[in-house]
């Protein structure tokens, strides 16, 4: 596992940001600018950095695109920033689990913490738990879930977006909170996956709030948990696992980063750029269509949410048990 180092150390003197955006393109003369995503277009991830990209075009830089650079569980996305030059030209758009997760479920990785330079938190949001038409319409909650998988044991499963997300981590804690054995299935993105959802295929589904939202309408899944502290503003009506007598509050957030290499000016400048944007009234309900909180800050303010992450799944990685290896 790689050594982590502080976030902080590299983030040290960073004076308090703005509330005005700074006229970044014509200070750093800027062309073209990138936000790497390292999931296909079409997901929750690339529809945020397009939104974003849209935002920042003719201020941050004259051009900005969005590159998608998918696999290796955003390995490739956080090496290519990794190797990019430190102008400001290249950010990464990534939840944070690759700095809070992945250094206890991989054995190695290609990158360390100091190889990243947090800018600003973007968003906020909960994972939920559904199940499909597999299982009976009576199973209205984890507790009616539980119990059905120890009658049919042959149909205890669930799926997620990718093994090793932290959907399928969440799904293990469950597994190991219940004492139940759940068979995971893991897929190439929600699409797929909630697809064998709504068909039957699999019984129940991790994964964001989000991903379940536009299809509670058609009653094919019923979402029976969410995660946090308490209820989520999205679907209000929905008990949390801690309210079913499971502790599990997990939930994460997006964030922008530069290259680790690059000055605390430009990061500076780049955090106070997008503070402003993130307020926006169009931007907080885009967001919010996807089940997501809009939640920016300054480099330190992310820092330090990671750091808090950090400790947090490295209790529950002992729980769960899981490499990336398993």
């Amino acid at each position: 596992m790689p050594t982590r180092r502080k976030f902080t150390s590299q983030l040290a003197g960073i004076a308090a940001l703005t509330a005005t955006p700074l006229h970044y393109a014509h200070s750093q003369s800027i062309g073209l600018a990138k936000i790497l995503v390292g999931f296909p277009p079409g997901g929750a991830t690339d529809a945020v950095a397009r939104r974003l990209a849209e935002k920042m075009r003719g201020g941050y830089a004259n051009t900005v695109v969005v590159e998608n650079k998918p696999g290796a569980s955003m390995q490739i996305s956080i090496s290519t920033l990794k190797d990019s030059a430190p102008d400001g030209s290249t950010l990464l758009l990534s939840p944070t689990a690759p700095f809070s997760i992945y250094p206890f479920t991989y054995r190695k990785l290609p990158y360390v913490a100091d190889d990243v330079a947090p800018v600003t938190s973007v968003c906020s949001f909960a994972f939920g738990f559904a199940v499909g038409p597999a299982v009976p319409p009576s199973v209205r909650g984890i507790n009616d879930f539980i119990a059905w998988c120890k009658a049919n044991p042959d149909k205890a499963n669930f799926g997620s977006p990718a093994s090793g997300s932290t959907p399928h981590l969440l799904g293990i804690l469950l597994s190991k909170l219940s004492r139940t054995e759940l068979t995971h299935v893991g897929y190439r993105g929600d699409a797929p996956g909630l697809q064998d959802l709504m068909g039957g295929q699999v019984s129940a589904y991790s994964s964001t709030v989000g991903s379940f939202l536009p299809h509670l309408k058609s009653g094919r899944l019923r979402l029976i948990a969410v995660s946090g502290q308490g209820r989520n503003a999205f679907v209000n009506d929905v008990p949390t696992f801690r309210e079913q007598g499971y502790p599990i509050n997990a939930t994460e957030s997006f964030g922008l980063f530069l290259p680790g290499r690059t000055s605390q000016d430009i990061v500076r400048r780049a955090a106070a750029y997008l503070h402003p944007i993130l307020a926006q009234g169009e931007v907080v309900a885009a967001l919010g269509d996807i089940g997501m909180t809009a939640k920016s800050g300054t480099p330190q303010d992310l820092a330090n949410l990671i750091k808090a992450d950090t400790d947090e799944w490295r209790r529950l990685i002992k729980i769960v048990g899981f490499t990336a290896e398993s």
